[in-house]
């Protein structure tokens, strides 16, 4: 059952529709663990946990990452509540459109595809540093560059995108499970064998959770949970969407949440609390192996350096085929070349939508290398930039589906669902919003300069979208009535 979003829309004539529709039978577990890599959990673990304590609310960092799953949470109930009455596939892209209109949609559009963009880039840069240490410091092998790395990381990801998307979804499945279980294993091992200063709940006292930079923590922990859309961008690949897509959603948010708070308890009794607010800060990235290698022992900072690469294969996996589900909606719809959006007959996946997703993310990696760009300067500060504007987007939508839901009361959603839980929603995201601007240089990792550069990219991306509806509503009637797929 779905709602017409705005009224006066102008007349609608029939679109052709791709060769075949996408095909997959993608259950919840594959949804939570596609989001998950998106997130890869041991690389969170190793360079996100540490800063939150070190450079944020220190001894409170749980209750952060606790606080952020909460906020997430609450856009989980109008979110997955819309999505029972809109099934456009899309995720963030339909919804803003269905609920702010077609302007606002195909500006979130853009600023979607930016931001995937930059975070796929920035986690190829990461694998390539990442592999290249894991050759030439712990196998002692040759010292190859790190670009040539990012190459054998595209060919994977780009070999899965191209077929059926339950395969990736098994990759996942099972690259996942090692890296959380390896942090479920640090986590028994200081837990059992207790830290310096024994067990504490500190943590979770007033004093702790209000102490060091609150809105730090928050902002970091929120930036963690990012691409959990991804279990409604894959509507048209899954079995039983309307019950498959909630149930993945609300268990990824709360299985993060979980996961990131008890590993940031975890590292603080590894220290003790009076230590680890000073190691962490002194060194964010060397922290965990130091308290893994003395609980657990060496043989396991050997394998958490491998998994360290599978963790960010399948994140760079599980980007690359968002970012391809982007380009095929964009092209069902008419606003890129309707050549993107052929099905491939036997594996039911958007190949071609793939294949040029992996040909820009090539493009990228050749400028920047060519450029002499520093991949470890590069890949913190387009993560970075790619958070933050999932972190818009994810604000707009909150506002979108609060006006959708709103304006529909024939959805008979009582009012938790249409304004309570939408309304904290999008307080706390708001705030997140705010801090994360006047904080963007400290979350990429540049200057002041860079951040309003980027910014600048950003938004303007945003505003072309939106500048483009409006000139297809008076030009292409009949492609501006598709945008947001709300011809279905």
């Amino acid at each position: 059952m779905s709602f017409p979003v705005t009224a006066n829309d102008p007349a609608r004539s029939p679109s052709p529709a791709p060769e075949a529709g996408l095909q997959g039978s993608l259950g919840t577990a594959d949804l939570v663990f596609t989001v998950l890599a998106f997130n890869a959990p041991l690389a969170t673990a190793v360079g996100f946990v540490p800063v939150v304590i070190g450079f944020g609310n220190e001894l409170g960092a749980p209750t952060a990452f606790l606080a952020a799953g909460a906020i997430l949470g609450l856009f989980a109930v109008g979110f997955t509540a819309m999505g029972r009455y809109l099934p456009n596939p899309g995720a963030f892209y339909a919804y803003i459109t269905a609920g702010l209109g077609r302007p606002a949609g195909l500006g979130a559009s853009f600023l979607a595809l930016f931001s995937y963009y930059f975070v796929l880039i920035g986690g190829y840069a990461f694998g390539g540093i990442a592999l290249q240490a894991l050759v030439r410091d712990t196998f002692n092998g040759p010292d190859i560059a790190w670009w040539i790395w990012v190459l054998v990381l595209q060919a994977g990801a780009g070999v899965l995108g191209y077929l059926k998307i339950d395969l990736s979804a098994r990759v996942l499945t099972v690259l996942l499970g090692l890296e959380v279980l390896m942090v479920l294993v640090y986590d028994a091992a200081v837990v059992f064998t207790g830290g310096p200063q024994g067990t504490s709940f500190e943590s979770f006292t007033p004093s702790a959770v209000t102490s060091g930079s609150v809105g730090l923590a928050l902002l970091f922990g929120i930036t963690c949970f990012s691409g959990f859309e991804a279990t409604a961008i894959f509507r048209e690949e899954v079995r039983s969407p309307e019950r498959t897509i909630p149930r993945a959603t609300y268990i990824a948010i709360g299985f993060m949440a979980t996961l990131y708070a008890l590993g940031a308890w975890v590292m603080i009794q590894a220290y003790g609390p009076g230590h680890v607010v000073q190691a962490t800060a002194a060194d964010p990235t060397g922290s965990f192996t130091h308290s893994l290698q003395l609980f657990v022992g060496k043989a396991a900072v050997d394998v958490v350096s491998v998994l360290l690469c599978t963790s960010i294969f399948a994140a760079n996996l599980s980007t690359h085929n968002v970012t391809t589900r982007y380009l095929y909606n964009l092209s069902v719809d008419g606003i890129f070349p309707r050549a993107l959006s052929h099905v491939h007959t036997r594996h039911g996946s958007p190949y071609r939508a793939s294949i040029s997703a992996s040909a820009l993310a090539l493009t990228g990696v050749v400028i920047l290398a060519a450029a002499g760009a520093s991949p470890t300067k590069l890949y913190a500060m387009l993560i970075g930039i790619g958070g933050y504007a999932l972190i818009i987007l994810v604000l707009a939508t909150a506002v979108a589906v609060l006006v959708y839901l709103n304006r529909h009361p024939e959805t008979g959603l009582g009012v938790w669902h249409t304004k309570i839980a939408p309304v904290l929603a999008i307080g706390g995201l708001t705030t997140a919003a705010v801090l994360a601007t006047q904080n963007l240089d400290v979350l990429i990792g540049g200057s002041e300069t860079s951040a309003n550069i980027l910014l600048a990219v950003a938004y303007g991306l945003a505003v072309l979208g939106i500048v483009l509806a409006l000139v297809y509503r008076r030009t292409k009637p009949e492609v501006y009535a598709r945008i947001g797929r709300q011809d279905m």
